[in-house]
């Protein structure tokens, strides 16, 4: 893997979550690029290419799992790690069945989180 960033995508509409996430993970050295709603992550991931994509499950304007399916579509190879929480362990599982890297449960501690998005990059 070369020295460059790792580009993630980070798809959430809780906007206070995402803000402060993008900061801390910025602060480790990732460039960082929001989406506050599943359409939102669809249209940026048009026009960028990222290493890895961070999605939670539960988006008012789309399900998590539709907007992985998506995501697969138009980047087969791209990582995706779905974040979860309000007990919906079974779906973050259905999300790996279509795909997904792996899944984490909210709210996940910044250093595992790290740790997961730095193997989805590596085993890409």
């Amino acid at each position: 893997m070369s020295d460059a960033p790792i580009r993630l995508l980070l798809v959430d509409d809780e906007v206070g979550f995402l803000e402060v996430l993008q900061k801390r993970l910025g602060k480790r050295g990732l460039n960082v690029t929001i989406a506050i709603s599943g359409a939102e992550g669809i249209q940026v991931l048009r026009g960028r290419d990222f290493d890895v994509a961070v999605l939670d499950l539960k988006l008012e304007d789309m399900d998590g799992i539709e907007v992985l399916q998506i995501f697969k579509k138009m980047v087969p190879e791209l990582p995706v790690i779905m974040l979860t929480g309000h007990g919906s362990e079974q779906a973050a599982r259905e999300g790996v069945a279509y795909g997904a890297f792996d899944y984490m449960l909210k709210p996940c501690d910044l250093d595992d989180l790290l740790k997961k998005i730095r193997q989805a990059v590596d085993q890409a």
